[in-house]
């Protein structure tokens, strides 16, 4: 049998996570909101017409914080039209996805399910079709107290208290030639520092992420990010990056080290951040806000009718193999947690999401629930510093793939350790030999594992067989533990003192 290795001690540590960094996605898309988190007509919605079902999967995740309400809608969006008595709301054409927008649902409504989903809100402002103006204006509605006049008309639409948001993205992916209103590097540079200024020239208290390359794989990569930076780097705190991965040539071994592409752009980006702190002299430090990524392929090409109201649209089905990938996915981004201090699983509910429902009828939870749910849960505290000596494997795509990807939590008590960890390899078992350094008295006390399943296997309304199950308990001897990983397997592994 294979055998890797990897020794952890207590005192070196990455650094502290973020909670931010288990966000989510909410987008005025397909069915994310309608028939989604909001479907008044369902036999479990509740009084505000959400859907207690959901929630109640939503929590399940402990999701700290979702983005909303884009994404490519919000370059489009006027906040006021979805604020305010619903029957004097207006419908109109939604261009970015070719649906009619009756904005039945929107921020007041979006707050109270954060409320009830136990989560906070990361709020986009439209920098495509609009600007400064409306910007600040949204802040004053969400988080002035009284007294003006977009507070008491926040008041007067039933919200007496402010929202207080305190993550706001200053527009959507604005290099991108789909957005509309779509900018130069300079123009958007100078309108997202303007924004971010007036924005916390009204509240103070929050922070700005100013829009980083689309993908990592965009020409204007690297580019893009020095030259908005190099302008707005003092008024901003987070730059986003957006990633999403998909395996159309049925190559397994090379989806399953596509987080490898993952790590190059963060790392790529942290250099140009911290060469443009360099440049400018600066104390101020920008961090990374992940806050686009998924597996993204399945339901691309099916169709849709045009200005039709929430149809089916971008409804992944994901499979085992794509489980595997999440979890190496958060495994890199626990990885960075130094840099990284926020990011957001895209989507959340319906639109390639782990989380699926019928209007009006039932749900159910995808394959790629589970490793996010036990990373999110688990994952609470301080990663330690981990160097695995595993096998290695070629795929046609990477070289030097290592067979075991693994990251380790310790929590903020330091009476808990978490190992998680991917065994990439299609055959064989892999033996990971874990030493605990400095941390007495820790003994394994669970293992849940997702493994022997069909690469392609898949849950659905009528049967949900790719679920995880509990594993038998590896040993500890002395300081050390080994632990068998079966072949394309997720693992966590749970000590407590």
């Amino acid at each position: 049998m294979k055998t890797a290795k990897t020794t952890l001690v207590k005192s070196f540590k990455v650094g502290q996570i973020d909670k931010r960094i288990y966000g989510s996605f909410i987008e005025h898309l397909g069915r994310a909101v309608y028939g989604g988190i909001y479907d008044p007509g369902h036999p479990l919605a509740d009084e505000d017409g959400l859907r207690t079902d959901v929630i109640d999967s939503v929590k399940r995740l402990n999701v700290p914080i979702v983005r909303y309400p884009g994404g490519n809608f919000v370059s489009g969006y006027n906040w006021e039209d979805g604020v305010g008595p619903k029957e004097l709301r207006p419908k109109k054409l939604e261009l970015a996805w070719s649906v009619t927008e009756d904005n039945s649902f929107g921020t007041d409504e979006f707050m109270k399910w954060c409320k009830k989903a136990d989560t906070d809100c990361m709020m986009a402002v439209n920098l495509g079709t609009r600007g400064v103006d409306a910007a600040r204006n949204l802040v004053e509605y969400c988080n002035h107290p009284s007294g003006t006049f977009y507070s008491d008309m926040r008041v007067k639409n039933g919200a007496k208290e402010p929202h207080n948001i305190k993550l706001w993205c200053l527009g959507n992916e604005m290099d991108g030639p789909w957005q509309l209103g779509h900018k130069t590097a300079e123009d958007y540079g100078l309108l997202a520092n303007e924004a971010a200024k007036a924005m916390k020239a009204v509240d103070n208290s929050i922070e700005t992420v100013i829009c980083g390359s689309s993908n990592y794989g965009m020409r204007t990569f690297g580019e893009w990010e020095a030259t908005t930076l190099d302008i707005a780097y003092d008024a901003v705190n987070y730059v986003s990056l957006h990633q999403y991965f998909d395996n159309r040539c049925d190559d397994t071994a090379s989806f399953l080290a596509k987080n490898m592409d993952m790590e190059r752009f963060i790392k790529s980006v942290v250099s140009i951040c911290d060469y443009i702190k360099g440049k400018k002299h600066s104390n101020h430090t920008v961090n990374l806000s992940f806050d686009e990524w998924n597996v993204w392929y399945h339901s691309n090409d099916i169709p849709f009718d045009k200005w039709s109201k929430a149809p089916h649209q971008l409804e992944d089905i994901y499979n085992f193999e794509d489980a595997l990938l999440i979890g190496l996915i958060l495994i890199t981004l626990l990885r960075n947690c130094d840099r990284v201090k926020v990011a957001c699983l895209a989507q959340l509910v319906n639109v390639i999401a782990p989380i699926m429902t019928e209007n009006g009828g039932r749900m159910f939870e995808q394959t790629i629930f589970y490793p996010f749910s036990h990373v999110s849960n688990f994952g609470r505290g301080s990663v330690l510093y981990q160097v695995i000596d595993s096998p290695m494997h070629d795929t046609r795509e990477f070289s030097l793939v290592p067979d075991i990807d693994s990251v380790s939590v310790l929590s903020d008590d330091e009476n808990e350790l978490t190992v998680f960890a991917v065994n990439r390899n299609e055959k064989e078992d892999v033996l990971f030999d874990v030493r605990l350094i400095e941390m007495d008295g820790m003994k394994p006390v669970e293992f849940i594992q997702m493994s022997g399943f069909g690469l392609k296997e898949t849950n659905g309304f009528d049967s949900s067989p790719v679920k995880p199950k509990n594993a038998e308990l590896p040993e500890l001897d002395g300081d050390r533990v080994q632990i068998k990983l079966p072949p394309l397997s997720w693992n966590v592994v749970r000590f407590k003192k």
